[in-house]
């Protein structure tokens, strides 16, 4: 059976929120595990849903985390060092999605500048600064046929209305009295 499968699709978490597991974060922004592993752990790039928190958790990436890794990895392509990759991530961070999607970012291989619109991309191209633009837009475009494919899973996993949640080991004599209370 195909449908039953969990894994298959985007599901929503109860925020809203749909979380892309890191395999699926480097399929869709065409990256090894072993580069996603490595920017987490040197916060380049975080997961904001859920980072990995000692063996066996699943880091759980956003869809704009993934946009964030694709502009991270065009930059790397393109020959911009990572400590000013890490400047202009920064830099980005602190905005919000819709207006990720307008910004371009324009490089001399060296540094990173931040263009929003059509004219600061010219004026900057005339003054010899840019050799290569990144249009955030055209990433989140790029991601979402990507992701198109791929599995994603709730940021949170919701819990059926009116079941308990599952005692720790230590809650279940709590639990067990509960009940009695209650019955």
């Amino acid at each position: 059976m195909h449908g039953s499968d969990p894994q298959e699709g985007p599901l929503v978490g109860e925020d809203g929120e749909v979380g892309y597991r890191g395999v699926t974060a480097c399929q869709a922004v065409g990256i090894s595990y072993r580069q996603l592993d490595y920017w987490a752990r040197t916060a380049l790039v975080v997961p904001s849903i859920r980072d990995a928190s000692g063996s066996g958790t699943q880091r759980l990436y956003s869809f704009r985390d993934l946009v964030v890794l694709k502009v991270v990895k065009r930059l790397l392509d393109a020959g911009v060092s990572l400590q000013n990759i890490r400047k202009a991530i920064e830099t980005l961070r602190s905005r919000g999605v819709d207006d990720l999607a307008g910004i371009t970012l324009i490089s001399d291989g060296t540094t990173v500048y931040e263009c929003r619109s059509p004219e600061e991309v010219v004026d900057l191209l005339q003054g010899g600064q840019g050799v290569f633009g990144i249009a955030i837009g055209g990433a989140f475009k790029e991601i979402q046929g990507s992701l198109s494919h791929l599995p994603a899973e709730p940021a949170a996993a919701p819990q059926p209305v009116g079941a308990p949640a599952e005692p720790a080991a230590g809650d279940e004599l709590a639990a067990r009295r509960a009940r009695r209370r209650a019955g």
